[in-house]
């Protein structure tokens, strides 16, 4: 019997109360990714590497911090808070008041250690939220149509942050003066606050399953006193945790897709406002404008909740990285045969390519919630925090690549901090970083996407093939469409899945000769 709380229903008011969390995870890191390098080396008067290495630094060690979120969530129904809360929803009740720490990153005139340590500090808070958070539609229910409809509110909601992250930003420069910093912390104060809210109330709409009779049983254990050398071991079994996920093809090759089109997106969206006022030479007020054509994003988010369904996520990816390489060629070709038409051509093709990158943001994590299903063939457990959690620390652990890349390359290339005007090896740096730089991954992630099998027609045989074992049915009566799949998608011998559970599950199963 599924533990799943059937008497709740996934309707579209509490799909848009779960989704507003990602007002804060789309917006927060699109104000930062747009224009906090841009803030740090024109107003604060940071190198690019100082403003770059603030970015990686604090990454990194929240990646390292994330990591353990995912299974510390996982086993927090076993103490006071976690059975009164819940194992994920507490997180989003004390992470709603920490939100106003955002401010904090854009006031003017302070030390790098203090950047840093701000950021460091907001990072933290935000991977707080979003691990337990990413994990609710697989708590909340197991119905691909349901999941769907948490996810495209979650990315709907996230585009309209995505929006208002550009949009708003753009017009208090435009209002206040493009040399003025306290644009930025006004943007910081109005940001901050709704963030506060939209987490407040995805705690409040949002519920968890039952607790499994194996959960009450390891709240038992819990009360007893554990010895320090055991406490050792099962930190080393929580890594060991951490790689299996990656025995797991569709989660191999999910986490290949993200990873690249995400850095890609990201390396488009820091260089971006620098190629606007250093090589194109327009307003930075301007860049924000065509940053906010994300606004396109509102009906594309709506319309590939349906094509998801109806196409699965592999054609998705690959008209989304199709679209913006397209764009990218486009704002190539304006950079180097300037017309007095520059502006309307920006404008159209920020558009388009918003419309790529719409699609981009929506179909991972709309696969996301059917990952934790595969493993589950497997390892006979349910290990969402645990893939939500590595995800969290390879995102993070690249974009602190990527950024420290960017501003390493900025300094290297000869960027001048605070000038108006930058020598030509600098704005050919620019222009190789967004062309280069970004083609580059998104080609990579189209390579992986047209190999990427999980749909919805092959997600509803593998699960109707769990049931049917948890059911005590044979392996033998499995249909030879049913074998396929699930050996596609886990990358083991079906024969060699679903054994009895035990310590280790993980090491019981044996790669299929088809595993890559």
């Amino acid at each position: 019997m599924s533990l799943i709380n059937k008497k709740k229903k996934i309707t579209i008011p509490v799909s848009i109360g779960y989704g507003m969390t990602d007002i804060m995870g789309g917006g927060a890191f699109t104000v930062i990714g747009a224009w906090l390098l841009f803030f740090y080396t024109t107003f604060v008067g940071l190198s690019p590497i100082e403003a770059a290495s603030i970015v990686a630094i604090a990454r990194i060690v929240d990646a390292i911090v994330s990591l353990f979120m995912g299974s510390f969530t996982d086993h927090f129904y076993k103490n006071y808070f976690g059975k009164k809360f819940g194992r994920r929803r507490f997180f989003l009740l004390i992470g709603a008041p920490l939100m106003l720490v955002y401010i904090l990153l854009w006031l003017d005139g302070m030390s790098y250690g203090f950047y840093l340590s701000v950021y460091l500090a907001f990072e933290i808070i935000a991977a707080m939220v979003l691990i337990p958070w990413e994990t609710l539609p697989s708590e909340m229910t197991k119905d691909f149509n349901g999941r769907t409809k948490l996810s495209t509110c979650r990315m709907f909601l996230s585009a309209c942050g995505t929006f208002l992250a550009t949009f708003i930003p753009g017009v208090l420069i435009g209002w206040l003066g493009e040399n003025n910093a306290d644009a930025y912390l006004i943007n910081g104060i109005v940001f901050a606050v709704l963030f506060m809210i939209c987490v407040f109330i995805s705690w409040k709409v949002t519920w968890e399953r039952e607790l499994t009779p194996d959960m009450l049983a390891s709240m038992e254990k819990a009360r007893q006193a554990t010895p320090v050398m055991k406490k050792l071991a099962t930190g080393a079994d929580l890594f060991r945790e951490y790689a299996s996920t990656l025995k797991v093809r569709a989660f191999r090759k999910h986490l290949a897709i993200y990873l690249f089109s995400f850095t890609a997106k990201d390396i488009y969206n820091t260089v971006f406002v620098f190629f606007c006022v250093y090589c194109l030479h327009v307003s930075s007020s301007l860049a924000g404008t065509l940053l906010s054509m994300s606004i396109v994003g509102l009906p594309v988010t709506l319309i590939a909740g349906v094509a998801i369904i109806k196409y699965g996520p592999s054609r998705l990816y690959a008209f989304a990285y199709c679209l913006m390489l397209l764009c990218l060629v486009g704002f190539f070709l304006v950079y180097q045969f300037p017309t007095q038409h520059n502006v309307v051509l920006l404008v159209i093709l920020a558009g388009i390519y918003q419309v790529g990158r719409c699609v981009l943001e929506f179909t991972p994590w709309n696969v996301f919630p059917f990952i934790p299903d595969i493993d589950e063939m497997i390892t006979r457990q349910r290990r969402e925090g645990l893939f939500a959690a590595v995800m969290t620390f390879s995102r993070k652990t690249t974009i602190a690549i990527a950024t420290f890349a960017v501003g390493l390359l900025l300094q290297s290339g000869g960027f001048v901090k605070g000038s108006q005007l930058q020598p030509q090896e600098a704005i050919t740096t620019i222009v190789l970083l967004l062309f280069v730089g970004t083609g580059g991954l998104l080609l990579i992630a189209l390579w992986q996407a047209l190999t990427f099998r999980l749909n919805k027609r092959t997600h509803k045989i593998f699960v109707e093939e769990v049931e049917r074992l948890k059911a005590e049915g044979s392996k033998q009566d499995a249909t030879p469409q049913a074998r396929h799949i699930v050996e596609d998608l886990t990358g083991y011998s079906y024969d060699a899945l679903w054994q009895q559970p035990v310590v280790n599950e993980t090491a019981q199963a044996v790669p299929s000769s088809q595993a890559g």
